[in-house]
């Protein structure tokens, strides 16, 4: 494979606008630019997480959905592309009832936390939520392929999934939300 990127800054989106896959040029305030930019942020936070100690599986699996995001950002960059096929999702949900097994029915919400690995899972998992959001703020614009919103939404499944069992993992309790009848009442 030959140099893709020579050439880091060009000038080519001072004027607020940058370029698509198929070539088109768009603003850099629409829909579809803002839905990449969640997917990218999305994939930086599980690079984030990666630098954790991890357990060799689930860094593994962290890798391999690090390279499903870029091809996820690169279908949103080119409209029409679909490369997110069901599989993908279908991976995600095996892992969701793998790392699922064990862990403790939920009764009530859990509050983000725990230990580091476990918080930052949560983190990219409020990330690619927001990233979710925006696919399908774009998808009401454009087309978008039923794929790519419904990886990111199993995805967001995998990470609370992850966070849980990270924290398991590392001896520590989840910290259950309790509903306060005050805004001011304390615990």
């Amino acid at each position: 494979m030959g140099h893709r990127i020579s050439k880091i800054v060009t000038r080519t989106g001072d004027a607020g606008q940058t370029g698509l896959g198929d070539g088109s040029r768009v603003p850099k305030s629409g829909a579809r630019i803002h839905a990449i930019g969640e997917i990218d942020e999305t994939n930086t936070t599980l690079g984030l997480l990666l630098t954790e100690e991890l357990p060799a599986d689930v860094r593994a699996l962290l890798i391999n959905v690090q390279h499903d995001l870029f091809d996820l950002g690169g279908e949103v960059c080119i409209p029409g592309m679909c490369m997110i096929t069901t599989r993908h999702v279908e991976r995600l949900e095996e892992a969701i009832d793998h790392y699922n097994t064990g862990l403790e029915p939920l009764r009530d919400f859990i509050l983000p936390g725990g230990s580091r690995a476990g918080a930052l899972a949560h983190h990219a998992r409020a990330v690619c939520r927001r990233a979710e959001r925006m696919l399908v703020a774009l998808a009401q614009v454009e087309a978008v392929g039923d794929g790519a919103r419904q990886y990111l939404n199993r995805l967001s499944d995998l990470l609370f999934v992850l966070g849980r069992m990270l924290n398991r993992a590392a001896g520590g309790e989840e910290a259950l939300w309790k509903k306060r009848k005050n805004a001011g009442e304390e615990e």
